[in-house]
């Protein structure tokens, strides 16, 4: 083999909750794992303040520590975590060929792919400024921050609508900015935003601005698209309902996915359609999205991964 190529039992691509918990398992089970961490190490808790949902954790923790701390872990066992980002990939023979920084070819007998999603964002640079510090992409994750408070939550599809009455069980008014004069939501979920009291939803409506202190969100600057008025919508925090997009696209053709590119796995396994290939956390969950589901799936991959190598060497000894 050439300097640039080299062999490797078990490589898993991506760095958040998934990755590092598949590296854990990877490890103690001494597959030698390699990781990438891809172009945002630590995955999307990186760009989060408080969590406080996470099992272990009893006054919660920031995400860039949490995260440096499963890095940590990953590597007390031995796994060899390397920044990088993969450029291409094929699938068609085993060992797997991946190509890191179009530079280095991994051939390897496993791959765990664990590239997670990032969330649709509006563009505005005052939503970048104050993410975090008020502006969210999650109301699981975030709601609970604002309880009692009022909020505002833009979107129009089921996501939106079903983040929206989660949030009103929680907060004390939620504003729905909805861009069009209907719902992109099925039928149940639009009844179900429209009969929760303290939900009002704003039609034709689009964002602005949103407003703070410096420190933290105190308003939304909103844009009527039918009568051109304008008005600040006085709230606290800000949720970002307008979808999702896995970190899949360079897997595309390579590995079945399903029409918005999440991964498709086996039901009640990460496997994917390609032998000695999985896939765990978000870029094959479009339902849940939560750094502890993400985890769960990481272990299921590791596992998965030993077992299929155990069962390669076993049928090799009985040729």
């Amino acid at each position: 083999m050439s300097q640039d190529t080299e062999h490797v039992k078990c490589l898993i691509i991506g760095s958040g909750p998934a990755g590092y918990t598949a590296a854990i398992y990877a490890a103690r089970a001494d597959l030698k794992p390699v990781l990438y961490t891809g172009m945002l190490a630590g995955g999307q808790l990186t760009q989060t303040t408080d969590v406080e949902n996470f099992p272990g954790y009893p006054n919660g923790i920031m995400g860039p520590e949490m995260m440096e701390d499963f890095r940590k872990q990953a590597e007390r066992f031995g796994t060899d975590i390397r920044f990088g980002y993969v450029s291409s990939v094929d699938f068609s023979s085993a060992p797997h060929k991946v190509v890191v920084d179009e530079t280095v070819t991994i051939l390897a007998d496993t791959v765990i792919i664990s590239t997670g999603a990032s969330a649709k964002w509006l563009g505005l640079e005052s939503e970048q400024k104050y993410n975090g510090f008020g502006v969210s992409a999650c109301a699981v994750c975030d709601g609970f921050f604002f309880r009692g408070q009022d909020v505002a939550i833009v979107g129009a599809g089921d996501t939106a609508a079903e983040e929206a009455t989660y949030l009103a069980k929680l907060c004390r008014k939620v504003y729905m900015l909805v861009r069009r004069d209907e719902f992109r939501a099925s039928k149940a979920m639009v009844n179900r935003v429209l009969n929760t009291p303290n939900i009002e939803v704003v039609y034709n409506t689009e964002t602005k601005e949103i407003v703070g202190d410096g420190q933290n969100v105190t308003g939304v600057r909103v844009h009527n698209n039918k009568t051109n008025e304008e008005q600040v919508l006085d709230v606290t925090g800000f949720f970002v309902a307008i979808g999702h997009h896995p970190n899949t696209e360079v897997f595309k053709g390579q590995i079945d996915m399903d029409d918005h590119g999440y991964i498709l796995t086996k039901p009640g396994t990460t496997q994917t359609n390609v032998e000695g290939v999985f896939c765990c956390g978000d870029a094959q969950d479009n339902v849940y999205r939560q750094a502890i589901t993400a985890a769960g799936t990481g272990c299921m991959a590791a596992l998965e991964a030993e077992r299929y190598l155990a069962a390669k060497e076993a049928a090799a000894l009985e040729v």
